[in-house]
This record gives C-alpha cells, structure tokens and sequence, in this order.
C-alpha cells in the first residue's frame, strides 16, 4: 500500500478545522510496572468476595439489547445518593467531560463567553474552544484562592453564560472560600448566567454545594463516579433544576451510558459502605503524604481537600524523572500555567505506595 499522507494532506487541509489541526491529542503516560500516581485514581481494587459478586452480575446483564430503564435506575439511585433536591433533575454523562461538551453546546450562542479561574481544569477552556465560544480564564492568586475583585470584574465585563467552578480544584486541590463563590454565584445571577459546581473529588472533600443548588436557581453540580472508584465506568452526573437538566438531556446521546456501566453503577451504589472505607482511607494517607512533603527541604506542599496533592519543588523537572527512574509516576503540572511554577500534583495512593513514595521523595531530595 503506498503511503497515503502526501495525497490526504490537502482533504485534511479543507475538511478538518483549522484549529483542530493544532490541537494535541489528550496525552495519557506508560505505567506498565510503575507505582501509578499520576490521574487521582481511586487505588483500592474491591474485595475478592465483592469482584465475584460484581463478575456474576455483570455475567447476567442481557448485552444484546440496548440500554434502556437500568439508566433511569441508575439516575434514581444517584440522585438519592447525591441527596439531589426537589424541583431538579439529573443528566448521566459518559464521564463529566462529556458533561462538560453537553453544556458546551447548549450554551454556545453567538458571542457567548465561558469563563472559569486558572489553573483549572482543562477541559473548560477546550470545550469551549471546540464549540467555537469564548473562554476567559481569570488567574488564581499566588496561594490558588480566589481573586474575587478580579473575578467579580471579570463577571461584569464578559457577562459569561457559564461559569466554571471546580470545588475542590485540579490540580491545587483546594476548596475556595465560600463567601467569595456566594458573590460570584451573585454576580453571575445579575448578568443571566450558569454556574457549575465542578465537584469531582467530592467523595474526600468536607464541604459540598448541594445547598448552593437548594438555594440559587441558576447553579448546577456536576460529579463523578470516578474518583468514588469507578474511574474505568466512566459515569458523570449533572443535577439542576429541571428546566435546565430537561434542555441539556436533549444533546446527550442516545444510551450514552452502556447496560455493563450502569449495572457496576449500581453495584457500588449498593456497597456505599465499602467505597466509603475506601475513601477513609485515602483521606488519611493524604495527611500522611502532606506531613511528609512539609518536612522536606524546600518544598511547599499546599493543604488538600481531594485525593491528590500540589507541591512546589526546588526543581520540579528534576524530581518527576528521579520519582520514574524509582519506578513512581506521578504527574509535572508546571507547563500548564505560569502559577504552577515547579509544582507536581501527587496522587495519594495505598498506605504501601504512599510509603513507597515518601521513601523515594527523600531519597531524590
């Protein structure tokens, strides 16, 4: 067969859009035979007893047909767990990115603007550029608070249809004040636009939105299954009122969410308990890790409310590849913004690879 590329380049060059073509696929790291630490993955696997018990089901589940009620049951058990209010509906999204593209075309009328602090999460910025909209990413002070006067100026000036909120953040893990998110929340009702409650690391943080979502019309949350410990089922979660939910649900995909997810959805929804130990668990080896990284010599560790950990090192580069040559992988968050200076994002593993990983630090420091 000859080599194609020469004579696709010009279909390539009119078909495909112009800034699609610069665009990088999403990057995921080799971490075959390493200590994986890098995407806050839930670490623990499920009880052998419960594996068998989730195989069995899964084994029962009729893959010949499409998906049909089993997601309604999966959104009634959701939305019982979430503990969602009355008057709101529930939106199931192959993962929140997904989530996040339904929003995107929803809400993306000409001259629209998305706007959301930085550093963030990245796939704000980018779904609002795939859907040709504007982004406005407004920066975190040094310390990754909120800069309210510069955020509430924001608001006023770009008047954004959606703005972003992730709570705690990724990837400095913190959970911003919330006298300052209740006057943005504010600004935004008097300019007529959404606010998202990003609330992806939930399951470890000690505070949550739900009473933001009882008490302003115009606010949503979004969550996931995946930090809860099912990052491989790839099942996110919008709860609004419904006279959003009913609109977004409009553009999600038909059976977007298979039978085999649904059904280990509802799985874990039943074993609350276990995944709750798990994340117990996870919340004390974060501590653990924090304490170490605060006695390392220049290091600046910042607190975390997620499952992960930031930390500004002498020199970040230079760590992650000794970290990797001890066989632990972790994740080099400098590049993607001027405020992430040298900072790596640690995820908290198991008591053994949180041991693993505070042996290897001090032996690169």
């Amino acid at each position: 067969m000859s080599d194609s590329s020469d004579s696709l380049a010009p279909i390539l060059q009119r078909v495909i859009r112009q800034d699609i073509q610069g665009l990088h696929a999403y990057a995921v790291q080799p971490s075959a035979g390493l200590v994986k630490l890098d995407t806050m993955e839930n670490p623990h696997r499920l009880p052998e007893a419960l594996q068998r018990e989730l195989g069995e089901r899964l084994g029962r589940v009729a893959i010949n047909r499409y998906p049909a009620e089993r997601g309604d049951d999966l959104k009634a058990a959701l939305a019982a767990h979430a503990g969602m209010p009355e008057g709101c509906g529930l939106v199931l999204g192959n993962g929140s990115d997904e989530l996040i593209t339904l929003l995107s075309m929803a809400c993306a009328k000409p001259g629209a603007v998305f706007m959301s602090p930085l550093p963030s999460f990245v796939m704000y910025g980018l779904s609002a550029q795939l859907q040709g909209v504007g982004f406005v990413g407004v920066p975190l002070t040094a310390d990754f608070e909120l800069d309210e006067p510069a955020m509430l100026a924001a608001i006023a000036q770009h008047k954004p249809a959606l703005l972003y909120l992730s709570y705690p953040n990724n990837p400095t893990a913190n959970l911003w004040d919330d006298a300052a998110i209740e006057r943005c929340i504010d600004a935004m009702a008097q300019v007529q636009g959404l606010v998202v409650m990003d609330e992806a690391y939930q399951p470890f943080a000690s505070r949550d939105s739900m009473d933001r979502l009882r008490r302003h019309p115009h606010v949503l949350v979004m969550r996931t299954m995946s930090k809860f410990g099912l990052a491989g089922v790839r099942i996110g979660y919008l709860i609004g009122r419904t006279a959003l939910t009913d609109e977004i649900d409009k553009l999600r995909p038909p059976f977007n969410i298979s039978v085999l997810n649904a059904e280990a959805g509802l799985f874990a929804l039943e074993h609350v308990d276990e995944y709750a130990r798990q994340a117990a668990s996870i919340r004390e080896q974060r501590q653990r890790l924090y304490a170490a990284l605060q006695a390392l010599p220049g290091v600046q560790p910042w607190p975390s409310e997620a499952n992960m950990v930031l930390a500004r090192f002498p020199d970040a580069a230079k760590t992650f590849a000794a970290l990797k040559a001890r066989g632990i992988l972790i994740k080099n968050v400098s590049a993607l913004h001027p405020l992430l200076a040298n900072c790596l994002r640690l995820t908290v593993g198991t008591p053994d690879e949180t041991g693993q990983l505070i042996a290897a630090l001090a032996e690169c420091l």
